[in-house]
């Protein structure tokens, strides 16, 4: 029996729960997830780590996600860094963790932002956020845009780390 594929999360319509002004949001975290559970079937453990040519390894990718998330959704709350926010900051790109852990993480901060998102009252996506010791300008809106696109930035990097790592390694494509 051939393999069913869905498409892509966006077009498979609206989330329930979420409200429309969020739902590109949410498809976003959501399409990220699915691309690199897929990705990330098998890898081996040994590989997280590796660097090719110097870019960002597999595992900083993994851990990165999960980080940017609650940095941003916490600053969306209207809320400042906690001292473990930072420290968790401080060690990204530390080697930590195996494929399938970083990957739970993963997949308990998406959890997180979905719940976020279904709770939000999109009144509030205009209002003003202080982003970093600095407060910089930004608002709810830009905030979760901003973790949509970060997420799937990193996505696509470690899509193209991973591949390299596995061709050069087991002569995989």
């Amino acid at each position: 029996m051939a393999e069913t594929t869905l498409p892509e999360v966006w077009l498979r319509g609206p989330l329930p729960g979420i409200p429309a002004q969020v739902q590109p949001v949410a498809h976003a975290l959501l399409q990220a997830q699915e691309e690199i559970h897929a990705l990330m079937n098998n890898f081996p453990d040994n590989l997280l780590w590796d660097k090719p040519a110097d870019v960002a390894a597999p595992g900083f990718h993994l851990q990165h996600i999960p980080g940017v998330l609650d940095r941003l959704f916490t600053y969306a709350k209207g809320e400042q860094l906690s001292a473990n926010q930072l420290a968790y900051l401080k060690s990204e790109g530390q080697p930590s963790g195996t494929t399938a852990s970083l990957l739970q993480a993963l997949d308990t901060q998406i959890g997180i932002s979905i719940e976020f998102l279904q709770h939000i009252d999109p009144t509030i996506l205009v209002a003003s956020r202080g982003v970093g010791r600095k407060l910089l300008p930004s608002t709810v809106m830009g905030l979760l845009f901003h973790a949509a696109e970060h997420t799937m930035r990193h996505t696509g990097q470690l899509i193209v780390t991973v591949k390299l790592l596995l061709q050069a390694h087991t002569g995989a494509r």
